[in-house]
C-alpha cells in the first residue's frame, strides 16, 4: 500500500507514463472497435450489393414476363448457377490451362525484360533498382501485400466472410421488406414516407451502378481479349478477363491488369509489348470516357477525384475490400447528401432532376 501510495502522490516518471496509458489506450481500443464495426459495415454493403443484382434481374424478368417476383428471383439465382457452372465446363480448362502457361512463363518474360532493358542505359539504371530475384522478393514482401488485401482475414477468414456476403445477400435478396420496414420504423412517423424515399433512390442506384459495371467490365474484357488475339499475344484470354475483372476497382485495377500483359508481351519483342500497352491504355480510355459517362447519366455523378480519394482512404483503413466497395459508398453518400441536405435542408430541389 506504502509503494503505491508513492507512485501516486509523487510525479515520478511512473506515475506520468499511467497517465498517459489511461488516455491513450481507450482511444485505441476505440479506434479498434471502429475498425472492427467499418469493416462489418463493408461485409453488409456487399451482402445488399449482392441482394440487389439478383434482384434486378429478378425485377427485369418480372417486367417482361409478368411471371411472380418469388418465382423471378428464384429464376435469377438458378441462371447465375447455370451460367456458372456452363462457363465452368466449357471455358474454365482453357482458362486453367492458359493460366498455368502464364505462371510458367512469366519467369522468362521477366528475364527477356531484363535482357531488353540491359541493352541500353536508362534500362541498366533500372535494372539497378530491381532486386535480382524479383520471386524471392515478391515473396519477402507478401506480408504487404496481404496487409493491403487481406480485410477477408482479418475477420473471420476468407470462407466465413464469403459465406456472411453470401448469406446477407441470400436472405435480403428473398426477403427485402423486413429490413425496409425495419429501418422506416426508426424514423419519426413525420419523416417516413421520406424514409421509403430515400431508401427505394439507394436501392434503384446500387441496382444500376451494377448493371453498369457488370456492362463496362464486360466491354473492357471482349475489347482486350479481341486486341491480344491480334496482336498474336498468348493467352489472350486469360489476360482479356484478368483485365476485365480488374476493371470493377477503378483507377487501380486497369495498372494491375496491365503488367502481366507487357511482361507476355515481352516475350513477343519490345514493339509488342508497346502495342499492348497502347492497346490497354486506349481500352481504358474508351471505359472513362465513354462507358462511364453513359452509365452515370442513369445515376447519381460521381467525381472521379472522389472515387480516387475514396479508394486511398478506404483502402488504407480497411485493406482491399474498402478499395473494391469504395465507388458504391461514394455513391450512398451521395444520394443521402443530395436528398436529405441539399434537397430537404437547404431546399434546392434541382438536384433530383436530370439535366
Amino acid at each position: 500500500m506504502e509503494n503505491s501510495k508513492q507512485i501516486f502522490d509523487q510525479p515520478t516518471f511512473t506515475k506520468k507514463v499511467l497517465i498517459v496509458a489511461g488516455v491513450f489506450i481507450p482511444i485505441i481500443l476505440v479506434l479498434l472497435l471502429f475498425g472492427i464495426a467499418f469493416k462489418v459495415l463493408l461485409l453488409i454493403l456487399a451482402g445488399v450489393l449482392l441482394a440487389s443484382f439478383f434482384r434486378g434481374i429478378a425485377s427485369f424478368i418480372h417486367k417482361y414476363t409478368h411471371i411472380s417476383l418469388g418465382w423471378s428471383t428464384l429464376i435469377s439465382v438458378l441462371l447465375v448457377i447455370g451460367l456458372i457452372v456452363l462457363t465452368s465446363f466449357f471455358i474454365a480448362p482453357q482458362i486453367s490451362d492458359q493460366v498455368n502457361q502464364l505462371t510458367q512463363q512469366l519467369p522468362q518474360a521477366i528475364d527477356d525484360t531484363r535482357q531488353q532493358m540491359e541493352s541500353s542505359s536508362i534500362g541498366r539504371k533500372i535494372i539497378d533498382q530491381i532486386p535480382d530475384d524479383p520471386v524471392k522478393w515478391m515473396q519477402e514482401k507478401s506480408g504487404m501485400l496481404k496487409k493491403s488485401f487481406g480485410v477477408f482475414a482479418s475477420t473471420f477468414g476468407v470462407l466465413a466472410d464469403m459465406y456472411i456476403i453470401l448469406f446477407i445477400g441470400l436472405f435480403m435478396m428473398a426477403q427485402p421488406e423486413p429490413y425496409q420496414h425495419g429501418i422506416i420504423k426508426l424514423v419519426p412517423i413525420s419523416r417516413r414516407g421520406r424514409a421509403e424515399e430515400v431508401l427505394e433512390k439507394l436501392g434503384a442506384t446500387l441496382k444500376k451502378w451494377i448493371a453498369g459495371k457488370l456492362f463496362s467490365m464486360l466491354v473492357v474484357a471482349v475489347l482486350t481479349t479481341v486486341g491480344l488475339y491480334i496482336l498474336g499475344v498468348p493467352l489472350a484470354l486469360s489476360l482479356g478477363i484478368i483485365a476485365g475483372i480488374l476493371s470493377f476497382i477503378p483507377n487501380f485495377g486497369p495498372i494491375i491488369a496491365l503488367v502481366p500483359a507487357v511482361l507476355i508481351g515481352f516475350m513477343e519483342g519490345p514493339g509488342t509489348a508497346l502495342y499492348v500497352a497502347l492497346l490497354y491504355i486506349g481500352v481504358q480510355a474508351l471505359e472513362s470516357n465513354i462507358i462511364t459517362p453513359l452509365v452515370q447519366k442513369q445515376m447519381v455523378y460521381l467525381p472521379p477525384a472522389m472515387i480516387l480519394i475514396s479508394q486511398v482512404l478506404l483502402g488504407i483503413l480497411v485493406g482491399g475490400l474498402g478499395l473494391i466497395l469504395a465507388t458504391p459508398i461514394i455513391a450512398i453518400v451521395m444520394v443521402l447528401i443530395n436528398m436529405l441536405y441539399v434537397e430537404d435542408t437547404l431546399g434546392d430541389k434541382s438536384t433530383g432532376k436530370k439535366e
